[in-house]
């Protein structure tokens, strides 16, 4: 289910966007990465976070870490990861498989400035073997996506 709603948001956004599935699984930045052939830095790992009353996606490189400090200053309050359950419901993407195409309900997108430093990234495609390639800044316009710095210097 996941990985076709995200199928269908390329054939309505951007038809011109394959998604890559392999046989095995990329659940992992360390995974991915070594699937795809590419460094850790250019998986574009989405976050699913709680803030106050809503729930936020951070898209960010995959050898990143969020600073605590940076994400409040940037969303105004605490932040919490989201429990698998509350990713599956929020999403309908598995953990593993969580991106910015293709969600269950309309969330707000946030994308860390680290991912600028790649001209393709791979984020998920809505499922633990999927996957496409795309520029940090086209990802944004797709998903209305707000550019953010919440991640330590690597």
């Amino acid at each position: 289910m996941s990985l076709e709603s995200v199928r269908d948001y390329f054939a309505e956004h951007a038809p011109d966007i394959t998604i890559i599935e392999l046989n095995e699984s990329t659940a992992t930045v360390e995974m991915a990465a070594r699937a795809h052939g590419v460094s850790p830095g250019q998986i574009a790992k989405t976050l699913s976070l709680k803030v106050k009353d809503d729930v936020v996606l951070i898209v960010t490189r995959g050898d990143a870490r969020l600073d605590n400090r940076k994400l409040k200053d940037a969303l105004g309050s605490k932040a919490r990861m989201l429990s698998v359950d509350e990713v599956i419901n929020w999403t309908g993407h598995p953990v593993g498989g969580v991106c910015p195409f293709g969600l269950e309900n309309p969330l707000s997108i946030l994308c860390d400035l680290s991912l600028q430093t790649f001209d393709e990234v791979l984020p998920a495609a809505g499922s633990i073997n999927s996957a496409v390639r795309i520029s940090p800044l086209r990802m944004a316009e797709l998903t209305n996506a707000r550019w953010v710095d919440v991640c330590q210097p690597l």
